[in-house]
């Protein structure tokens, strides 16, 4: 068992250029497994499958034609390993309920007619109460008879089902579609953490990242997945998911034209990050304001790493130009770690 276990330990990935490097480091460290993901995708168009049955218990509410959404990084393909959640969103269907929009909250007026929505308001009112549509989805993802075991729990926005028999935890947000504003625009309305409703547009998010991605040369969906296994790695304070997306997107709408390969851009990404990290960054669906909540001493760790990375990669990069890729690939790996290949 010892011999076995000095044999597998050898078997590390290895490269011969740069290039090699960054598709393996991809593939195998970075990038979601293409099986796992599948398998993920299955499971999820199941669970999709049954929540779209919920109606059939003349309690639970209505569900809007359009059903179920996908949102989130898995949705958007910028998901990194390891595979942790995977999030969804259920329309209900309004009801001919109106909505009043205060500085701090949503609030959602069910009209008297929709039973099944008013059993979820709050006492003695038709003011929909998100913590009960939440708590009703939990209910009834428990009536589901193959998910016995699952465990079933509600967080602030959604209710989430745990499966013993994966390693990803599903959150299921329960939301309404707006009619046209004003302006024609619509919008979704999903809970807030305190039994009111808030502002989202998942479809802008993805539809700004598949333009975004189109408008480069590079994959910027591969820059967002390199710099967030860059910044989940314990060197420096983590940037969150979803503001990370956003600092790297500015980065690519700024009027930059990209290289077409990874390696060559990192540097660039590491600089902005450098000056813009300081700097708010206001929601760009114009929701949430300024969606930058690091602390000042974060945000001066941050750009201090990327200072003293940005260097490393310019190395890197001179030492790929002048054909030497062992110390390329080294440089490299004081960036990305030991699960960066090796020079072969």
């Amino acid at each position: 068992m010892l011999y076995l276990l000095v044999i597998t330990n050898k078997l590390k990935s290895m490269a011969n250029n740069v290039t090699q490097a960054f598709n393996e480091f991809l593939a195998n460290a970075v990038r979601l497994d293409t099986g796992r993901s599948d398998t993920a995708k299955s499971s999820r168009d199941y669970l999709k499958g049954q929540i779209l049955k919920f109606p059939d218990d003349k309690d639970f509410p209505e569900i809007h034609p359009d059903g179920v959404i996908d949102y989130g990084s898995f949705a958007r393909k910028t998901k990194i390993r390891p595979l942790d959640d995977i999030d969804m969103m259920v329309i209900m269907h309004g009801q001919s309920g109106t909505y009043n929009e205060f500085y701090d909250k949503i609030e959602i007026t069910i009209h008297p007619d929709a039973r099944t929505l008013v059993s979820l308001c709050n006492a003695n009112s038709v003011i929909l109460n998100s913590r009960k549509v939440i708590e009703k989805f939990k209910a009834s993802l428990g009536n589901i008879t193959v998910y016995g075991k699952a465990d079933i729990k509600r967080n602030m926005e959604a209710a989430t089902l745990k499966l013993d028999s994966y390693e990803w935890i599903f959150d299921i947000v329960p939301c309404f579609l707006t009619t046209a504003d004003a302006t024609g625009k619509s919008f979704y309305l999903i809970p807030d953490g305190n039994g009111n409703w808030k502002k989202s547009d998942p479809m802008f998010d993805k539809e700004r990242m598949r333009s975004t991605n189109a408008l480069q040369n590079v994959s910027v969906l591969d820059m967002i997945r390199l710099f967030k296994y860059w910044t989940g790695r314990a060197t420096m304070p983590t940037i969150k998911s979803y503001f990370l997306e956003n600092i790297i997107l500015n980065y690519y709408n700024s009027g930059v034209t990209s290289s077409t390969y990874v390696d060559y851009e990192i540097p660039n990404v590491l600089a902005y990050i450098y000056n813009n990290i300081h700097n708010a960054l206001n929601d760009p669906k114009g929701f949430q304001g300024d969606i930058n909540h690091l602390t000042w001493d974060e945000r001066e760790k941050i750009k201090n790493k990327a200072a003293k990375d940005y260097h490393i990669a310019k190395a890197a990069i001179e030492f790929e130009t002048n054909k030497n890729m062992r110390e390329s690939i080294n440089k490299w790996r004081e960036i990305f770690g030991e699960s960066f290949p090796q020079y072969a």
